[in-house]
């Protein structure tokens, strides 16, 4: 439990620097610290997501870890991966897909744990004639077992 507590101010400690950054310069331009955990990192988002806009409950439910904590900001803290799954099934499946904002991935690696996913993204409401949302941020921790990537964190601000 400490670990996650851990990883999860991490989280919000990078993504406040990184906001400093941004207001104290005229200009940020990302530059991924590994290209090769950069390219792994946009790929498993791209595999995750892909199921998830298909309704591959299968490939989800291999993503996630089984400790998962998805922290939503209108819906609060799910920490039952079953449960998550679930409200997926029911909320998501036919009615909603995400479209990534193109280019604004960030990836950071966590030494000995895997790496965290920062990026926008919209979600398109198909029940409510393709409504696109304005781009939200996300954050998602990876972590590497056995050249297995799983997501054990996420924060979806909407």
């Amino acid at each position: 439990m400490r670990n996650s507590k851990v990883i999860f101010l991490a989280c919000i400690y990078f993504t406040t620097i990184q906001s400093l950054k941004s207001n104290a310069q005229d200009t940020y331009k990302y530059v991924p610290q590994s290209i090769e955990l950069y390219a792994a990192i946009v790929h498993m988002d791209s595999v995750y997501f892909n199921a998830y806009n298909s309704c591959d409950m299968e490939t989800q439910a291999r993503l996630y870890a089984d400790n998962i904590e998805f922290y939503h900001d209108k819906g609060g803290l799910t920490t039952s991966k079953q449960d998550l799954l679930d409200a997926i099934k029911k909320n998501i499946c036919g009615k909603v897909t995400r479209e990534l904002v193109s280019g604004s991935i960030e990836v950071y690696p966590i030494a000995g744990f895997g790496a965290v996913e920062m990026g926008l993204h919209r979600f398109i409401n198909h029940a409510e004639g393709d409504s696109r949302s304005k781009p939200d941020k996300f954050i998602i921790v990876w972590q590497q077992k056995n050249d297995q990537w799983r997501i054990t964190r996420v924060i979806s601000l909407h």
